[in-house]
């Protein structure tokens, strides 16, 4: 890496204390991500499975074949891991414009 590189780095690295203070805006976002991944996976779901109930497959639920218990939890995964990295993306990004420290590194 280069010295320029690294110095543009270096700026962009929060403080102990950054990080202290996000702890917790980070877990209430994090608590909110889990609830919109939630409903985005159930909403996801009901439009590509129309025959099926409302909820999705659950692993002990022997009316359904093992095939599509693993698509449904593939695709809550997929939406989850989306979900949460644009949350806790989103909300660093809102902690810099509030306090001038990026949070994490």
């Amino acid at each position: 890496m280069s010295q320029k590189n690294h110095e543009a780095r270096r700026e962009v690295q929060g403080s102990k204390s950054a990080k202290v203070l996000y702890r917790p805006f980070g877990l209430a976002s994090s608590i909110v991500g889990g609830l919109v991944a939630g409903q985005v996976f159930r909403r996801v779901y009901k439009r590509f499975a129309p025959g099926h109930p409302d909820d999705p497959p659950k692993p002990l639920e022997s009316e359904y074949a093992l095939r599509e218990i693993v698509l449904a939890s593939l695709l809550q995964g997929a939406i989850y891991a989306l979900v949460k990295a644009l949350i806790d993306r989103g909300g660093a990004r809102a902690f810099q414009r509030w306090t001038g420290e990026w949070p994490g590194d």
